[in-house]
């Protein structure tokens, strides 16, 4: 039996399949309970598992993480929902210092079963703080994973298997396709493995990786090129961290040329690492250097800047061009 549904319908699924199955999850946070979240991803749980299961928070993104510790600790599985990406900052100390750690540091007594969700990426003409694309920061961290879905078939899948997980995982979820389209999904329980990426379309010209918000823009660049005879594969990262080497590798040493596009700012950046990647995995295969096309490295803009930030699909095809006729 399948349903169709967009990306905050598969949220709200994946949470209610496992809250069903298991009376350990608990989910909380920022208007998380009563009012359903901002998104409304969270919404009827608190009406169907009553407010010990599902309740809100005082805004204290510290609190909210630091509180999910001892619950994990203690045997609880802990799904907590920062309200934006750009408010997880409050909580990083406790994310980099225990959150992290906990495995390593009891020598594998504690570990933390506990999911950090957080809308994530700009799009939706939003505020400062609410539009941050700093997945590298989090990725950076040892001992903590960074999940991306790109589409509502992959948000439930993804969900269930880091709510499963006995490690912490953090959870980023592009606002700007939560509604964009629906897709036919399983309506019951299924998982998808964590760590490893996604082929969404297999090609021979060049590798095009990239993760959340940006998959469907690069698709929409794909059908641009194709009337040029360029035909990309592409892939989903759908794991930041750990990140799927292998089969980026194994693409590259196909294609002969990659592409990295994302929405984060270009420096220091998941792109920068994947291209470090293939130069140390697949160089002697490259046909022309390998390319990031990102955000700038500045501050999200505001509203009316937001069209010159994210990479658009005529840049991306712009981009493709150039590197398959280097």
């Amino acid at each position: 039996m399948t349903n169709k549904i967009n990306m905050v319908q598969a949220v709200n699924q994946a949470l209610i399949n496992e809250m069903e199955l298991d009376d350990r999850v608990i989910v909380y946070g920022e208007d998380v309970g009563l009012e359903g979240g901002v998104f409304r991803a969270t919404v009827d749980l608190q009406q169907k598992f009553g407010k010990e299961r599902s309740f809100d928070t005082p805004l204290a993104e510290s609190a909210i993480v630091g509180t999910a510790i001892g619950m994990a600790i203690n045997g609880l599985k802990p799904v907590v929902e920062l309200q934006f990406m750009g408010f997880s900052y409050p909580a990083f100390n406790q994310i980099i210092s225990h959150v992290s750690r906990m495995r390593n540091r009891s020598r594998g007594r504690f570990t933390l079963p506990m999911v950090i969700r957080a809308p994530y990426g700009g799009g939706i003409r939003a505020l400062e703080h609410h539009s941050e694309s700093t997945e590298a920061i989090y990725a950076h961290i040892p001992g903590l994973k960074v999940v991306i879905p790109s589409t509502p078939y992959d948000a439930k899948g993804l969900l269930i298997s880091a709510i499963r997980d006995p490690d912490p995982i953090l959870f980023l979820e592009p606002k700007r396709i939560y509604r964009a389209f629906k897709q036919e999904i399983p309506a019951g329980d299924y998982e998808l493995p964590i760590g490893k990426a996604k082929i969404v379309q297999e090609g021979e010209d060049i590798t095009i990786v990239s993760w959340g918000a940006m998959v469907r823009d690069v698709q929409k660049a794909v059908e641009m090129v194709a009337k040029e005879n360029i035909y990309p594969e592409v892939i989903d990262l759908r794991t930041i961290s750990p990140m799927d080497r292998e089969t980026i590798v194994e693409s590259v040493k196909k294609t002969g040329r990659i592409l990295i596009v994302q929405e984060a700012p270009k420096s220091f950046s998941v792109g920068s690492e994947i291209v470090s990647i293939v130069n140390e995995k697949a160089f002697l295969y490259l046909e022309a250097p390998p390319t990031k096309l990102a955000g700038f490295d500045t501050i999200f803009p505001l509203p009316r800047g937001e069209q010159y930030y994210i990479p658009s699909p005529e840049r991306i095809a712009a981009t493709i061009q150039e590197i398959v006729n280097y």
